[in-house]
């Protein structure tokens, strides 16, 4: 059979009137979790996919489930995923592209009157952005049994109000259990959110898995002194003593390159005003790489540099707030995203996913892969994140392709 390919125009347009749905004066989208936004573009989702002649689910987390039946429907589903609800200040494709993209596979083979073997199912993942409601990618946490359902239900916004509440408030506390829905294989379709496949004049990123992500706090303390009356020579200053160990810890994270990454997301000094020496500072501390054995030596290393900055009477404490393994994604369906890609003839490269997505906990429960796509100058999280008609339609030829090979026993 020669390569199938979407209709591009309908799966634009969608994107389009997706988002519309908290558009913001920058062309971005405020579709944050479980806020009246984020329920309008779901209602919207499910309209188009029962269109489509999909069945509806939606379980006790939000998460929305759109099957098109096969031939045998007590097989295993090929399942595309991603998400719908965005960044306060994020952009039109990260996470619905993925979603209506899946839709549109179905779509697509609806036009054809082409049946599949086994089901397929499209599922919108409730907050997987985290920007409300902490932690991230929380809801195909609670699928995969990374998180119970009660904690879940328990994370809380800046305003007091938890996620169970507002799951209840705009209709989404579905009825269905989360988890035991068994897939053969699933996919997720994603703007890279990085300048590689730009740069390199590439369509197709074929991913091969996710990089292990370690974070850490670490406190300082010196002593606060006057500004004036105090000599640089006697004083314990917390940014002193920082601006030393910042070039131990990206050296650190260089000698592990290229696949390494080092960012310092955040440093607060106290009491924090301008005439007085801090005497206590905190940092975050972000490593990562795709390989294990890399990251525990980055993790090592980190904590010798630490050591080694207690030895002239400052307080040190580094502590481990979270750990994210390295992922390695099925080989069954990454060769299917390869050979889709062959097939159309489209250049592609494969890649680490360097940020975390709803397939990094999928991955624990089904066999899993990632499609990237190119976006302008690497944004993502941002209202000016752009992708091109061209390259949207490429991945989602490709997304396309690769279902059909999974979704038919062959």
């Amino acid at each position: 059979m020669e390569a199938l390919k979407i209709n591009d125009r309908r799966l634009w347009n969608r994107l389009m009137e997706m988002a519309a749905i908290g558009a913001t004066p920058k062309g971005g989208v405020c579709r944050v979790a479980l806020t009246d936004e984020d329920k309008q573009g779901r209602e919207l989702f499910i309209k188009w996919a029962k269109d489509a002649g999909c069945e509806i689910d939606v379980d006790k987390i939000g998460n929305i489930y759109a099957r098109r039946k096969g031939k045998n429907n007590d097989l295993p589903a090929v399942m595309i995923g991603s998400h719908l609800d965005s960044q306060p200040t994020g952009g039109k494709f990260d996470g619905v592209m993925g979603v209506l993209a899946g839709l549109e596979v179905i779509e697509t083979l609806n036009d054809l009157n082409l049946e599949t073997d086994v089901p397929i199912e499209v599922v919108s993942w409730t907050n997987e952005e985290g920007a409300r409601f902490s932690p991230a990618m929380i809801a195909s946490g609670v699928f995969s049994g990374a998180f119970s359902l009660e904690y879940a239900y328990s994370r809380m916004d800046a305003q007091g109000r938890t996620l169970g509440e507002e799951l209840q408030r705009i209709g989404f506390l579905g009825d269905a259990h989360v988890g035991n829905r068994p897939y053969k294989a699933t996919f997720e379709l994603h703007i890279e959110q990085g300048p590689i496949l730009e740069s390199n004049e590439t369509s197709i990123g074929v991913v091969t898995g996710v990089q292990g992500i370690r974070w850490y706090d670490l406190s300082i303390k010196g002593k606060e002194t006057h500004a004036g009356p105090f000599p640089l020579s006697h004083r314990k200053d917390t940014v002193k003593k920082v601006s030393a160990l910042l070039p131990e810890i990206y050296k650190l994270a260089e000698a592990y390159s290229p696949d390494s990454r080092v960012t310092i997301g955040y440093l607060n000094t106290s009491p924090g005003v301008r005439n007085t020496v801090p005497g206590s500072l905190e940092m975050s501390i972000d490593l990562r790489h795709p390989d294990n054995n890399m990251l525990m030596e980055m993790d090592e290393g980190l904590k010798s540099i630490v050591k080694e900055a207690m030895k002239d009477g400052f307080d040190l404490e580094l502590n481990e707030v979270w750990y994210s393994p390295p992922v390695k994604f099925d080989e069954n369906c990454v060769a299917a995203v390869r050979k889709a890609s062959e097939k159309l003839h489209i250049e592609y490269q494969e890649m680490v996913s360097g940020a975390g997505h709803d397939s990094v906990y999928i991955s624990q429960v089904a066999p899993t892969s990632m499609i990237f796509i190119p976006c302008k100058d690497g944004l993502s999280h941002n209202e000016l994140e752009s992708a091109k008609k061209q390259d949207v339609t490429k991945g989602c030829n490709v997304l396309l392709n690769a279902v059909l090979q999974m979704a038919n026993n062959k």
